[in-house]
């Protein structure tokens, strides 16, 4: 008797895992197999239960995401990596793309996109969120990567720490906290990198750090919450 498509779910939100679980259960050629709460209890459970696709959230907890993905799709496991996040940023995209996740969904999808992205990545083909690629096409072609990186030089360092901590997703406080300046010093750098780089918001500035390398995938686990 078969089971269909073998699903993983990695998310460290139980509420969400059973919100998913219930509904890739009612698929007649899904089964959930096992859950994750981080990456390392994802590369374990992976191996336990030889999923065909992992449905795995970028912002888990104790999760070097790049690696993780490279593991979960490797030659070992073979599993299908699905990433299933809040982030719509299109470097996010390319980062996890390139570690080896075979498609990319955001929680804002509706349940008939995300069934569908489990059924193509199990296919073989590789899935975007449209809404992804709809809403951030035009910022893939702002100026060359040699442009964007030429940036970096007008810089201070602390400029520049300013920036990769906010490339890895911490809030103002965390950086204050971690660089023992005050919130209003993060925030008047985080102006002043908008300046200085030609960008008009936070999201830019994380966009600009993780299309320049300041900030790698293997750094996105490092991200906070709120």
């Amino acid at each position: 008797m078969t089971t269909g498509i073998r699903v993983l779910l990695a998310d460290d939100h139980a509420i969400l895992r059973a919100g998913l679980a219930m509904l890739i259960n009612s698929q007649p050629d899904m089964q959930v197999v096992g859950e994750a709460a981080d990456g390392p209890e994802c590369v374990k459970r992976t191996a336990a239960t030889r999923p065909d696709v992992v449905v795995f959230d970028l912002t888990m907890p104790h999760t070097d995401v790049g690696k993780t993905i490279r593991e979960l799709a490797g030659a070992k496991n073979a599993s299908r990596v699905l990433v299933l996040t809040m982030h719509d940023d299109p470097a996010y995209v390319d980062l996890a793309l390139a570690a080896g996740a075979s498609g990319f969904v955001t929680k804002r999808a509706a349940d008939p996109e995300l069934l569908a992205a489990i059924r193509s990545v199990h296919s073989g083909r590789s899935f975007v969120d449209p809404a992804v690629e709809r809403r951030n096409a035009p910022a893939r072609g702002e100026g060359s990567a040699g442009q964007r990186r030429s940036r970096k030089g007008l810089l201070s360092k602390r400029e520049a720490e300013v920036l990769k901590l906010l490339g890895a997703g911490h809030t103002n406080r965390a950086i204050a906290e971690r660089l023992k300046l005050s919130v209003k010093t993060v925030e008047t750098y985080r102006a002043r990198l908008c300046e200085k780089l030609g960008l008009h918001d936070r999201s830019e500035l994380v966009r600009y750090a993780l299309q320049t390398g300041i900030v790698s995938a293997d750094r996105l686990g490092a991200q906070e919450r709120g």
